[in-house]
């Protein structure tokens, strides 16, 4: 049913032919169910293991491996030699192990639509023929009567026929921190904001206080929480920049790869020589131009930089989140629970004179206030593990942990002052009274809204009270004033028109969820990093100013916006103006995407943190999500991709530094890694065209590339982050993986390899006349100018200012692919599989002096470079 907060109840019992006495007969649930369907969320259908496997191989980089192994394979067949099935079998091997991880990665998917399903009420009392009954949840159709008590899950969208002093928790759909109080005669506009719905009741709430009785309007994905599962399934798996930059680099080496070989393919032809030798280069060629270690390389980076996440709280559950998460250039967050406490607190108190702050120091008179407002609360405040568990009405809970700062506990406020009677809250008066004997008389004790309370009260300084609360009003603060009489006896039935009358005025209690003192300083190493941190919430407008002025969020020349205007922007015009506002209060799930793909299309990389039901679908469109562990449902942190398990905003700045951190780590990898490709193409290239032979077989190649390169590569990975990270700008969305002038230096770096290589190819092979001994040669140049160069590559500055020692793994990686090509080198029966041919001992004194010269060439490119910034 559409805008039942607006329909007359006459109007809904008509539509559903239904009776706000009796409910629904039997014959008219049958037919509802098979017109409206089971009162639950549908599922996403998920793709089967076998489709997520075959899926992998959809990327150019392994489709022209699948061939080259093709290739390799055929070329083995036509020989007789068992170990020219080595080359395909590991090209396989890299293809299969990339699959299984991808797949790996793939079985982590989004669980947040199951996690809606979740939060379905079991069960629902609902009136049938006449009959009050308890049926399962999933079998409500709209036009059955609910009924439902404090401590209810509501099972569907209904709007409220009666109720007594109802209030329901609403924060995981709307963001508002405090319960809503109800009213079912309430005339509510048609464009109010879910959170002002004050005649409805909502799937996915609780009842926090009191009862009531509602006609169900909406069931299944016909509730809000079942909009919310249409935007979850609607908004897609968002790619991160890291995979869009390394798709295209797969392209661009793959068609880079395809354009040599079939220039090499014409020169061997043209030069006649054999199609089987013309293949082989092919093959060559294409696990040259390919780093097939790279997508493994930069999962463990990835992976390793999740690792340290985990060590600051933060749980990423998508690995490209990592990087995505430190280039954001902007936070959208949550308000409630996420940049406050979502514990409402008393922050000041006054009876007389300034307002005090609340502490263990409060005047006599303060305290006297915190108690008489204690004793007419009825939450309790339990310390459990240093810990502080709240039960009952935040208003009331926040009193009585006030009071426990104070040194005042509950049991003991009640067994000075034992409670005799109570006239409960009720939404119409506004007010709570409770009567306690104290010191042998009976005392009323009521607390309430001021402007209701004032007008029973006889003695107190009214018109400084009303100043105080325009300024704690002012200031966001939900204000309660709490008053007293002596009575002559205990009524035996109490009566609020007779007790609550000629009271004396106390004082007022202000009180407010406050921020968190560590997200206030986290926004402003925000700020210092060039990331705007935006305020998105379902509080009001007032309060949300309020804490995001404080937090240092809205300042001078930024506005704020509620969902009601941002309902007459058109997508266009908040795209234009986006930027002006730090504040959007009273909003929809619909508007928090609709904010962060406006964003989005501004070219800024979006992050969104929250906690509730109305953030998931957000969460999921920003191009990352991070859900709060402890607060969060699980809906969020379904649709999100990084937990933070302290719910403290400040991790997400130490996460950005590791993302951004493990970045800057993944650009030296892909600068070593494919600057030693390039050279691997450069020497094949320039000596199939000079002499018309390899320097390099294919097995060479693959060694070169997953065992000497891949492991400084890893070892890269584990590069501390710099200290002055955090004082860069975020990088702009559209900045390519090779920004900076960094493709340049690795062509540069490649060619500087393929010409050592083939000096020592040229040498071995004019002097020991051997194309084994030349190619045993170029390879072991290569292997020592590339294990060399990885120094240079891990810092901008000078190795000699750079603290190897820093990185332990980066000595472990050097010392072992050392050992390793020495292995395969003088281990006999390795080096008749890997083909090498052994040398007279100068000729391996020449190699490791060529393959020096990379050392030296970058660190005196390094200093000219900067003495030209000086």
């Amino acid at each position: 049913m559409n805008n039942p907060h607006v329909q007359n109840l006459d109007a809904i019992e008509e539509e559903f032919q239904t009776n706000i006495e009796s409910g629904l007969t039997d014959a008219q649930v049958q037919q509802y169910q098979e017109k409206y369907g089971l009162n639950e969320l549908k599922g996403k259908k998920t793709k089967s293991l076998a489709m997520r496997f075959l899926e992998q191989f959809k990327d150019i980089m392994v489709i022209i491996l699948i061939i080259a192994a093709a290739i390799s394979f055929f070329i083995a067949l036509k020989g007789h030699d068992t170990k020219e099935y080595i080359e395909p079998v590991v090209i396989l091997s890299i293809v299969i192990l990339n699959a299984l991880l991808g797949v790996v990665q793939e079985s982590k998917a989004e669980k947040s639509l199951e996690a809606l399903q979740n939060l379905s009420s079991p069960h629902a009392k609902v009136i049938r023929n006449g009959k009050l009954t308890e049926v399962e949840a999933k079998m409500l159709v709209p036009g059955d009567l609910i009924e439902f008590e404090a401590g209810d899950f509501m099972p569907a969208d209904g709007r409220l026929i009666s109720s007594s002093s109802l209030k329901m928790e609403e924060s995981a759909l709307t963001g508002e921190s405090v319960p809503v109080e109800k009213d079912e005669k309430a005339e509510i506009a048609e464009d109010a904001p879910l959170g002002d719905r004050l005649n409805m009741v909502f799937s996915g709430s609780s009842v926090s206080y009191g009862r009531g009785k509602a006609i169900v309007t909406n069931t299944g994905m016909g509730t809000q929480i079942g909009k919310i599962a249409e935007l979850l399934d609607s908004a897609g798996q968002t790619q991160t920049p890291l995979q869009l930059k390394l798709a295209k680099l797969g392209k661009y080496l793959g068609l880079l790869a395809l354009g040599i070989s079939i220039v090499i393919f014409a020169i061997g032809f043209y030069e006649g020589m054999p199609i089987i030798e013309i293949f082989m280069t092919a093959v060559s060629l294409a696990v040259a131009a390919i780093p097939e270690g790279l997508p493994a390389i930069v999962t463990v980076v990835l992976a390793l930089g999740v690792q340290r996440m985990v060590q600051r709280n933060a749980i990423i559950r998508q690995l490209p989140a990592v990087e995505t998460l430190g280039s954001a250039s902007v936070i959208c967050s949550d308000k409630t629970g996420t940049l406050t406490q979502n514990k409402m607190t008393v922050m000041k108190a006054w009876v007389k004179g300034k307002p005090e702050d609340i502490s263990d120091e409060a005047s006599l008179g303060i305290k006297s206030l915190i108690r008489l407002g204690s004793l007419a609360s009825n939450g309790t405040v339990e310390v459990i593990d240093g810990e502080e568990k709240h039960i009952g009405d935040p208003t009331e809970t926040a009193i009585l942990a006030a009071a426990l700062k104070m040194n005042m506990t509950k049991e003991q406020l009640h067994e000075e002052a034992p409670r005799v009677g109570e006239i409960p809250f009720d939404s119409d008066r506004k007010l709570m009274t409770t009567v306690h004997m104290i010191e042998g008389k009976p005392y009323a004790l009521t607390k309430g809204a001021f402007d209701v309370l004032l007008t029973r009260c006889k003695t107190g300084d009214f018109e400084a009270a009303k100043e105080v609360n325009n300024q704690m009003t002012a200031e966001a603060m939900r204000v309660l004033a709490v008053a007293y009489k002596e009575l002559k006896s205990v009524p035996h039935v109490l009566n609020s028109d007779e007790i609550e009358q000629d009271l004396h005025f106390v004082g007022l209690l202000g009180m407010i969820d406050p921020p968190r003192q560590e997200a206030k300083d986290a926004v402003d190493i925000c700020k210092k990093a060039g990331i705007r941190p935006v305020m998105i919430t379902g509080d009001h407008i007032g309060t949300a100013n309020a804490i995001a002025k404080d937090l240092g969020i809205l300042n001078a020349g930024q506005k704020s916006l509620t969902g009601a205007e941002l309902d007459k922007m058109d997508d266009q015009a908040l795209s234009e103006s986006i930027d002006q506002y730090s504040v959007y209060a009273r909003v929809s799930p619909e508007d928090k995407i609709r904010i962060v793909r406006a964003w989005q299309q501004k070219g800024a990389i979006v992050s969104m943190t929250g906690d509730g039901v109305n953030d998931a679908p957000a969460l999921k469109a920003a191009d990352i999500g991070c859900a709060m562990g402890i607060t969060g449902t699980d809906v969020a942190k379904g649709a999100s991709d990084m937990i933070l398990t302290d719910d403290n905003f400040a991790t997400i700045v130490d996460a950005v530094k590791e993302g951004r951190g493990t970045y800057d780590n993944i650009r030296k990898a892909i600068q070593f890694l494919l600057g030693t490709n390039m050279g691997e193409i450069f020497i094949v290239f320039i000596a199939m065209i000079i002499w018309h032979q390899t320097p390099l077989l294919a097995i060479h190649l693959l060694w070169l590339n997953l065992v000497t390169d891949g492991l400084p590569a890893l070892a890269l990975g584990m590069e501390p982050v710099e200290e002055d990270i955090m004082e860069r700008k975020p990088k702009p969305k559209e900045e390519g993986i090779f920004a900076g002038g960094l493709m340049i230096r690795i062509v540069l770096q490649g060619l500087m390899f393929a010409i050592l290589s083939l000096i020592g190819f040229y040498i071995a092979g004019v002097n020991l006349h051997s194309l084994g001994a030349a190619q045993t040669m170029a390879f072991l140049v290569l292997s020592l100018s590339q294990l060399f160069h990885v120094l240079n590559v891990r810092t901008t500055k000078s190795i000699f200012r750079s603290n190897i020692r820093n990185n332990k793994y980066m000595i472990l990686a050097l010392l072992v692919s050392l050992l390793l090509i020495v292995v395969i080198v003088f281990v006999p029966p390795l080096a008749y599989i890997f083909e090498i041919t052994p040398l007279p001992s100068a000729y391996y004194l020449i190699a490791v002096l060529l393959g020096i010269v990379p050392l030296i060439v970058i660190e005196i490119e390094k200093r000219i470079r900067v003495k030209r910034k000086a």
